[in-house]
């Protein structure tokens, strides 16, 4: 018996070289691959691959309290956090997996003592025991192994290993995302201040263009209107300012529960001279920059872990082999229970294979094939809105520089021309509702500027978010 065990053994081990799992490769998309960019000369497409070092891209802003709040997120964030505990809980089914492949070795030891019947005094013992006392003791030990024949184990380490790179990626998705969030609400809030500061400006003008008004109509030389008409501006101005103090109390609790800390004791300083430099997008950065975007590579290694999962299901398919051995040895005194003639020991192979099951094995497989196709469609359709986002994010970029130009220059006019036609009222030589009509454009064009300023900074981190990533030291390579 032992020598055919261990004829079956070179057998079941070139056996096990045997694989169910198909053939793995990237799925393509479903049209093909733009060269370029159609936004900006100098890009090109890519395909997905995150290795690459994503860097502390924030620093592109140049604000140095933003790239404090960034570091912050890294440690306290807790949608982080929790993705980072998801993580390590995929990488613990990898070696849970991994265990599989080697033989689980069991050991156990018993002692008892039994009797029955009268008692009798033992000589210089001092005391009775019993006569039909009978001490028994045992140990033995065991072990099995399920050879890995049509490699369903290896297929399950492949399909835990792919779900554990997706984890990855689902985690440098979260700090990316939650990152990028950080980030524009930082640029919120720095504009909330920008416009407080402006609004509040105006207001100090407006006040002193109802002083000035209210002195005309005392002399008698302006009308009442003049008066109600510059009332209605400065409190349409004032409830302006206290709209904007709403949204940066948004932006800063916000920006708290990003880092961890709860939203009633955190506070960032007003700065009403905030300025942040706008980061420059270079032409010719490489494709590479596209293939670091964490969900692209999340959805390409489920597809990965899903092709796994067909070779599990079609490994059903087939006889499963499991080789026994085991030892054991019983004595009644302990001293004897490990002497050769108290042993006994035993080698065995089995195999176990379904005959019948009512086509629930070719369901499985079937239904692991569908899970594959919905897997390879949903990367296909993830990389598609990458391409969709860099182009739009692309288009903002350029599109919003130059409305910023357009801007800076109305807002300059606007500024004269407010200037001018109050002199002019002073003067006598217009009317109020002229004032108030370059009050108001004066105000609105200085609003667009600075939110147009913001507007082309928060378009660049949503750039960075879209390729996954800054762009800083990988220019050109």
């Amino acid at each position: 018996m032992t020598a055919r065990l261990l004829t079956a053994l070179p057998l079941v081990a070139l056996m096990a070289a045997c694989s169910t799992t198909p053939a793995y490769e990237t799925p393509k998309l479903a049209s093909p691959t733009p060269a370029a960019w159609k936004a900006m000369d100098g890009w090109k497409a890519a395909t997905p691959s995150d290795h690459l070092d994503r860097g502390d891209w924030w620093t592109l802003l140049g604000d140095a309290q933003l790239n404090a709040l960034a570091e912050r997120v890294k440690v306290d964030n807790q949608t982080i956090a929790a993705a980072e505990a998801a993580y390590r809980q995929a990488r613990a089914l990898v070696r849970e997996q991994r265990a599989s492949l080697f033989p689980s070795v069991d050991l156990s030891a018993s002692g008892t003592r039994s009797g029955g019947g009268g008692t009798s005094s033992a000589p210089g013992a001092g005391g009775a025991t019993s006569s039909g006392d009978t001490k028994r003791y045992a140990a033995s030990i065991g072990a099995s192994w399920e050879p890995d024949v049509w490699g369903r184990i290896r297929a399950s380490i492949g399909n835990a290993d792919a779900s554990a790179q997706a984890s990855a990626a689902d985690l440098a998705a979260a700090q990316l995302s939650a990152q990028g969030e950080l980030a524009t609400n930082y640029l919120g809030l720095r504009q909330s201040d920008i416009e407080i500061a402006l609004v509040q400006a105006t207001v100090d003008g407006y006040q002193r263009s109802l002083k000035i008004t209210q002195n005309r109509y005392d002399a008698g030389i302006a009308p009442r209107s003049d008066v109600l008409q510059a009332q209605t501006t400065l409190a349409n101005a004032q409830s302006s300012l206290e709209g904007l103090t709403q949204t940066r109390a948004t932006y800063e609790n916000a920006i708290a529960v990003l880092v961890g800390q709860p939203a009633s004791g955190f506070r960032i300083a007003a700065d009403p001279n905030w300025t942040a430099s706008v980061p420059e997008i270079p032409t010719g950065l490489p494709s590479t920059l596209l293939e670091r975007r964490p969900d692209v590579a999340a959805a390409e290694r489920r597809v990965a872990a899903a092709n796994a999962q067909i070779g599990v299901a079609r490994a059903a398919y087939f006889p499963s082999f499991t080789l026994s051995g085991s030892g054991s040895s019983t004595a009644s005194v302990l001293g004897d229970l490990f002497s050769a003639s108290a042993n006994t020991w035993s080698l065995g192979l089995s195999a176990a294979q379904t005959l019948f099951d009512a086509g629930a094995r070719k369901a499985q497989v079937a239904q692991a094939r569908a899970s594959y196709d919905a897997a390879a469609a949903n990367y296909r359709q993830t990389a598609l809105t990458a391409f969709q986002d860099v182009e739009n994010q692309l288009t903002a970029v350029r599109v919003l520089e130059r409305q910023y130009a357009l801007l800076e220059t109305a807002s300059k006019a606007a500024d004269q021309t407010e200037q001018m036609l109050l002199n002019q009222y002073r003067a006598g030589q217009v009317a109020y509702t002229d004032v108030v009509t370059a009050q108001a454009s004066a105000l609105s064009a200085r609003r667009d500027l600075a939110s147009a300023r913001v507007s082309r900074q928060t378009a660049a981190v949503a750039l960075v978010q879209a390729i996954g990533g800054g762009w800083t030291g990988l220019e050109g390579k």
